[in-house]
């Protein structure tokens, strides 16, 4: 084991050794870029699930919705708490990510807010299912809210100052309150159909424009 450890430090066959080393650390970063892709999928179908049917909603809703088993679903996720909390991790994430891009893209600040603001209500209406799951669990309640303020708070305030300095909204709200009161009005959203929540948090975002 020795000599043949020394002959390949010495060079003997390093382009094949270097070339099998090279396949097999391909295949891995193969493997596990489509890890990522179908746990990717299969949050993505569970939080599309969780804002139509709340987080009650049956596995086997969301494995057709990801076109998967519900083995493949429990492999990754155990239980109901597992897949909730990725859920909760992904969207934040998700909308951490988005605030940038919309800036980006969009046609200006405030139609980016609006837009982000939008995504933010599919977040929160999955968000008010998750204290029920957790409620015995309240150290991984706070660590989820910190985590919650540290990648959001940071977007939104991004977004308001855009707005802001575009002329496009009136200075002096807060992104905490702005985000506070978007989770307020969606309370009850997901089981009462007579309210539609989205609707009125269009006309609160809406009230943020500079009067003309």
């Amino acid at each position: 084991m020795t000599e043949g450890i020394g002959s390949v430090r010495e060079g003997d066959s390093v382009r094949g050794t270097g070339q099998g080393a090279g396949q097999g650390a391909g295949q891995t970063r193969a493997k596990r870029a489509d890890a990522r892709r179908n746990e990717k999928a299969l949050l993505d179908a569970a939080a599309a699930v969780f804002v139509a049917s709340g987080v009650e909603a049956p596995v086997r809703e969301i494995a057709a919705r990801a076109g998967v088993g519900t083995g493949t679903i429990y492999r990754h996720f155990p239980t109901r708490a597992d897949l909730i909390i990725a859920v909760f991790r992904h969207q934040v994430d998700a909308c951490a990510e988005a605030g940038p891009r919309l800036l980006a893209t969009g046609e200006s600040p405030y139609v980016a807010l609006t837009k982000w603001i939008d995504l933010f209500v599919d977040f929160v209406v999955t968000k008010h299912g998750l204290a029920a799951v957790l409620r015995s669990d309240s150290a991984g309640m706070d660590t989820l809210g910190a985590y919650f303020l540290d990648r959001l708070l940071p977007v939104c305030t991004d977004l308001l100052d855009a707005a802001v300095t575009s002329g496009e909204i009136r200075d002096g709200v807060e992104a905490y309150e702005l985000m506070r009161g978007v989770g307020n009005l969606c309370i009850g959203a997901d089981n009462d159909p007579r309210y539609d929540a989205r609707r009125l948090v269009g006309l609160l975002v809406a009230g943020l424009r500079q009067p003309r």
